[in-house]
């Protein structure tokens, strides 16, 4: 490996390319995200993070020099493969995530950085947003770090609701690096969804219902690997999973049995993986977050479904509850805001929404959920902004 060398000057690679035998292929650009194999050696995968026919041979010496790990994106030069090779080698690395390779080796592990509550607000509220985005915002608020799930039966709008959130986080937040990832979604909704959220900064990872569990999880672990680089690097990220109940479903049938069983035909062992990958959400002192919001199902008719539920609901410190009920009566967001919450909200609201929340909490509390959604998306409703809802709440409750 000629690692001696400027990595970025042209004079450099002129010099490497020239080294290239004749016989070989000449050499050519790389990028895309690095997964490394147990012996030590990688490959870059270029396409939804799985292995190609394209995919780009890393040499164990590169990775042990550069502190490289599964989720670095690389940028380099390759030398083409030559007959007897299966796939093309680095032979030149320029970049690791947007950063020199020096940056990168010298960085922090996401284990040693100290998790904090979320308290830096992450606000949805914007022009032409819905109105859904303006109850979260003082409901269930969502920080830098939050650790949230939205709860839901079939056909309540969890999925239009992530992508009301995906395109508020855009629009209000540019700078934080986007993911969404769709397991065992259906095809037609991952093009309407990469379509929607297309954009610098955001990436859709999908593994449709019609591929194999091993796909599921595969992905699945590279997404949550390639959030925890992003963090390293002090950034902020924000991960979108539909949906946490599938990932379990996925894992339950890779895993090899423990011996145990839990109701619904659960291994245990099956919850193991996707609680870390929820578990890595935080927001960190030392700079940057991880923000997961995922989606979880309820009222399918599975006993396994409500039990992987149970299982998370204590790990979250963020939970939306959309109601059945309220989606049979047509009542949009289907929110039912009495369950709905974010834990230590007081860091996230200023003292006046704090105030507003709690007595409007209090003075609802007696009505049936349908009745106090009518009631707040009419409050909603007759006001432009959040503040302009927290002053004419103010008013009309004096």
């Amino acid at each position: 490996y000629k690692g001696e060398r400027n990595r970025t000057s042209n004079a450099t690679q002129g010099e490497e390319s020239a080294e290239v035998p004749s016989g070989e292929a000449p050499i050519s650009e790389a990028s895309g995200i690095l997964e490394v194999m147990q012996d030590g050696f990688g490959f870059i995968r270029c396409e939804n993070y799985l292995p190609g026919e394209n995919d780009v041979y890393v040499a164990p010496n590169i990775i042990r020099r550069f502190n490289l790990k599964t989720g670095d994106i690389l940028r380099g030069v390759t030398k083409g493969k030559s007959q007897n090779e299966k796939f093309a080698a680095l032979t030149h690395l320029e970049g690791v995530n947007g950063y020199s390779p020096e940056v990168a080796a010298s960085r922090g592990n996401f284990e040693n950085m100290t998790p904090i509550f979320p308290n830096k607000k992450l606000t949805l509220e914007s022009p032409g947003a819905s109105i859904a985005m303006r109850i979260m915002d003082l409901i269930c608020p969502i920080g830098k770090g939050q650790r949230g799930m939205i709860v839901s039966p079939p056909k309540a709008g969890k999925t239009t609701l992530l992508k009301e959130v995906a395109q508020s986080i855009r629009r209000n937040y540019p700078d934080i690096h986007l993911i969404v990832l769709l397991i065992d979604e259906r095809p037609e909704e991952v093009t309407d969804i990469k379509e929607f959220i297309e954009g610098p900064n955001a990436e859709v990872i999908y593994s449709t219902f019609d591929e194999l569990p091993e796909h599921h999880k595969r992905v699945s672990e590279m997404v949550i690997e390639r959030a925890r680089r992003l963090v390293e690097h002090k950034q902020d990220v924000m991960i979108l999973l539909d949906s946490i109940t599938r990932l379990a479903r996925a894992y339950n049938q890779v895993i090899p049995p423990s011996g145990r069983t839990l109701s619904g035909g659960l291994d245990p062992a099956a919850l193991h993986m996707p609680k870390r990958f929820f578990g890595a959400a935080r927001n960190m002192r030392e700079g940057g977050s991880l923000t997961i919001l995922a989606t979880a199902l309820i009222e399918t008719g599975s006993k396994m479904d409500d039990v992987v539920y149970e299982e998370f609901k204590g790990t979250g410190n963020m939970e939306l509850i959309l109601d059945r009920k309220l989606q049979e009566k047509r009542i949009f967001p289907a929110i039912n805001i009495q369950k709905s919450s974010t834990r230590r909200e007081d860091l996230l609201l200023s003292r006046e929404e704090l105030d507003v929340v709690n007595r409007m909490r209090r003075s609802f509390n007696s009505m049936k959920a349908d009745e106090m959604v009518d009631q707040v998306i009419n409050l909603f409703s007759r006001t432009r902004t959040n503040a302009d809802f927290v002053r004419l709440f103010e008013k009309q409750m004096l």
